[in-house]
């Protein structure tokens, strides 16, 4: 089973909206039994809490339910993962302080790194302008990369 963890601060908005976004791309493709998807956020300020309501608003108009509870990030989360892909250079140096420096090497990247060319570099957290919508687009354009290269680096 191939392990992907979506990562940003809350767990609220952004980490959960590819981790909803990822996973309906999965069950389209057929590849829901092959690969695991979850969200987590560096930090525990909305523990057990639902995914922002705008958030919720925006997954809903694409047709994509999500009913998933924000958590924190937990080191064991880390080691197990295959894919930590976080929304910004502030959840990196995060999760770097979490474990030993070396062990997220080839495993951590930025979301927008599988963007197409003449995207931004980081997913803007909408909770400071609500500007869900483009975040939609953003994960959205991210978690297609992401799958295609998923899927070349594990024969799918």
């Amino acid at each position: 089973m191939i392990r992907v963890l979506f990562v940003c601060f809350g767990n609220i908005c952004r980490s959960p909206m590819a981790e909803a976004v990822f996973r309906h791309m999965l069950d389209q493709a057929g590849l829901s039994d092959q690969i695991e998807v979850a969200s987590a956020g560096t930090m525990e300020l909305n523990e057990g809490k639902p995914a922002h309501r705008g958030t919720q608003a925006e997954l809903l108009r694409h047709g994509i339910v999500y009913e998933g509870r924000a958590r924190r990030v937990r080191p064991a989360d880390l080691y197990e993962a295959d894919y930590v892909v976080a929304m910004d250079a502030e959840n990196v140096r995060d999760l770097r302080s979490m474990v030993p420096r070396d062990m997220l090497n080839g495993k951590l990247r930025l979301l927008l790194d599988f963007s197409p060319p003449g995207y931004p570099s980081m997913v803007p957290d909408p909770i400071y302008d609500g500007k869900f919508d483009l975040v939609y687009d953003l994960v959205e354009a991210g978690c297609r990369g992401l799958l295609d290269f998923i899927r070349q680096e594990h024969g799918l």
